[in-house]
Parts: structure tokens; sequence; C-alpha cells
């Protein structure tokens, strides 16, 4: 689903990778409409102080779009709170896959995420689906400012924590990061 590749682990489950980015601003402005565009109320917006999730729909996630909503929802609350932050800008970011899923699911998925954030007394702007945008934005720096969070559609399964472009894991827990990045 979202943000990132999917991939398969051992045991045949699907995992879902998110781009979160902690950033002091993010600004967008819409340029150029594809064909698959949503009609759009709002041309360019603007968040400060805010995480930025980059965010892209696979083929697979047309499986269980209810699935991949609650349990990326359920994960980005939890890295939301370990930074103190209650706002998100959801920035499609279909370069992620060669293998997309089709717009209607796309589009399911990206507002399912955003509403069910909204539900969880997030403050949420998203970026319109099927536009090409201008982006500009500035990221914090600190070790949990730049993370690739890989989600598992089984809420059993542990979800993995990676600090890019650093090789190892990077463990959190409750308020302190075990493994920096440099």
């Amino acid at each position: 689903m979202l943000l990132s590749e999917s991939s398969v682990n051992l045991e045949g489950g699907l995992k879902i990778r998110i781009i979160f980015i902690h950033v002091d601003y993010v600004w967008y402005y819409i340029k150029t409409k594809t064909k698959v565009a949503e009609s759009i109320a709002v041309k360019k917006d603007y968040m400060e102080e805010c995480v930025v999730l980059f965010c892209c729909a696979e083929k697979i996630d047309e499986d269980n779009p209810h699935n991949v909503i609650e349990n990326a929802t359920l994960e980005v609350i939890r890295h939301l709170e370990m930074i103190q932050t209650k706002k998100v800008m959801i920035y499609l970011y279909a370069h992620f896959t060669n293998d997309l899923s089709n717009p209607k699911t796309a589009i399911e998925i990206l507002t399912g995420l955003e509403h069910s954030l909204k539900e969880r007394d997030i403050e949420v702007k998203r970026a319109a689906f099927g536009w090409y945008k201008e982006l500009e934005m500035r990221s914090k720096g600190h070790p949990r400012s730049n993370l690739s969070i890989t989600v598992s559609s089984d809420r059993k399964q542990k979800s993995d924590t990676f600090c890019p472009p650093h090789p190892n894991q990077v463990e959190i827990q409750d308020q302190y990061v075990s493994h920096s990045c440099r």
C-alpha cells in the first residue's frame, strides 16, 4: 500500500513501507492534471511543524484496503506520538513502485488514511491525487525526522523502523532511539 514498495516477508505476509519526514514546513502547488486526476478545490497548500507522509497505493493493496488503512493509521500515530506532533500532510508519490493500484483504490486508501487520522484528532491535509505538483519542504534533521516504516498487514506482526541512509534497524522504545542515524 502506502508509501513505498510492498515486499513479502518470509511468512508470506504483505509489508507496507511508509516514508515519514518530520518537517519545519511543507508547501505544494498543483501544476498539471493527469488523466486520472481527482477534482480539486485547493490548488496550493502549506503546513508548518508537521510530518509529510509520502504514499503510494499498490496493486496488492486492492485485496484489503481497509486493513491497509487501519494498520498504517496505527503505525503513523505511534510515530507521531514519539515526536510529539499531531499534524500530517499526506502526499501521493506514485514513483515508489512499478505495480500501482487502480486509481479508485488509491484514492480510497489515501482518503481513508486521511479520515482515519482525523478521527483520532490529527490535523491532516492531503495533496490532490493525479496531479503533478511543485513541492518544497525542510526536514528537521533529528534521528526520527526521516524514517522508513515497514508495516505488516497483519496486526500481530511487529513493524520495523529504519532510518535511511543508515543500513541498520533503528530500535524505538518509548521516547528513545537506541541507534541514531549518522
